[in-house]
């Protein structure tokens, strides 16, 4: 059950899986944009904004923009003094690259990199601890134990962080995890940050579904307008991306990669169905960034939602999607899956 805070914001909280911590269904994440394609006094202003509108929840990583998204981000941080109990902090290790070369032991999850990457992040940080750090993707090349006790030491002995948890593990990883923590009277994985939105849906919908009744894994899914194919932008333009767009004009190296994909089938395939969901936006008079967020909010295993921002209008516009929730009526839900096609088991997959 969601919890509203009584500064009459609007926004609600829910636990991070079965842990006692409260987020915002709503963070503000520096993936794409903060240390990299914002420059630093807007995204000063971005999460001033979250801030405001009751967001607690602020998500970066090592690898975002070479360490720079942790820089700025502990930047507003101090510049807005901001109590240390009122936000949650997380950060990610595994790729290293924050400031320099990938060396052979600078990356990864060994208990080498995780020490050494999380003191560095909090260095970056500017801060004594973050609340959740996360395995950055799984490290198939580290005994899993080893993994397990790193971040126990990081969290019981050094106190660098409150909780741990995963990003774009399998079920299997985590099961794995879980079983090493319980197994040796450890601290597991509490949350798992998947991409999750109306493109993506099979792990979370299916291939996670034990996880929830076995561990209480909670989650905190990312991409939820797919790259922004989901807000409406693109539907006009499933050949070339439209001008000025992220994927027109971005200069990050992850839109360099994506860019000479666009307009290829999968992509037009994507941007076909994206298109198919706007009627229903304009039926309910929302937009279709915010029936895309509210859809995944509608998610009972969802903690939160992380969202990006290279203006505060966008931060206010998403957070309104938590307004719209009521329209998202069973039938409306059902007239989504019928555009979409509903999620059918993996015949792979034996749990």
């Amino acid at each position: 059950m969601a919890w509203e805070e009584p500064r009459k914001t609007g926004m609600q909280y829910r636990r991070l899986g079965n842990s006692g911590l409260h987020v915002s269904v709503l963070g503000l994440g520096g993936w794409l944009t903060f240390g990299g394609h914002v420059e630093n006094e807007l995204t000063f202003s971005c999460m001033k904004q979250a801030y405001d509108c009751g967001i607690n929840f602020f998500d970066t990583a090592e690898s975002y923009a070479g360490g720079e998204s942790e820089k700025v981000m502990g930047q507003a941080f101090k510049k807005y003094g901001w109590n240390r109990n009122d936000i949650v902090v997380s950060t990610k290790l595994n790729w290293g690259a924050a400031n320099g070369e990938v060396l052979v032991n600078n990356h990864g999850l060994s208990r080498k990199h995780i020490v050494e990457g999380l003191r560095a992040s909090l260095t970056r940080l500017d801060l004594k601890y973050v609340d959740i750090v996360y395995a950055h993707r799984p490290d198939r090349l580290t005994p899993m134990e080893e993994t397990v006790r790193a971040f126990n030491h990081v969290i019981e002995q050094k106190g660098w962080a409150l909780y741990w948890g995963t990003s774009e593990w399998s079920a299997d990883e985590i099961t794995e995890a879980c079983g090493i923590a319980k197994q040796l009277g450890l601290i597991g994985p509490v949350v798992e940050q998947p991409e999750y939105n109306l493109l993506a849906r099979q792990k979370v919908e299916y291939s996670f579904q034990r996880l929830y009744s076995r561990f209480g894994t909670g989650l905190t899914t990312f991409s939820p307008l797919k790259f922004g194919l989901l807000s409406g932008k693109y539907n006009d333009s499933p050949d070339a991306p439209p001008v000025g767009s992220r994927f027109a004009e971005g200069k990050d190296n992850f839109v360099n990669s994506m860019r000479d994909s666009y307009g290829n089938d999968s992509w037009k395939v994507m941007i076909e169905k994206a298109t198919k969901l706007a009627p229903i936006a304009n039926k309910l008079d929302i937009t279709q960034s915010q029936l895309s967020l509210a859809w995944c909010l509608k998610n009972p295993h969802v903690s939160a939602v992380i969202t990006g921002a290279s203006r505060p209008e966008q931060v206010v516009e998403n957070c309104a999607a938590l307004k719209v929730l009521d329209k998202l009526s069973p039938d409306i839900m059902a007239e989504i899956d019928e555009i979409l096609g509903s999620i059918e088991p993996d015949p792979a997959r034996q749990d």
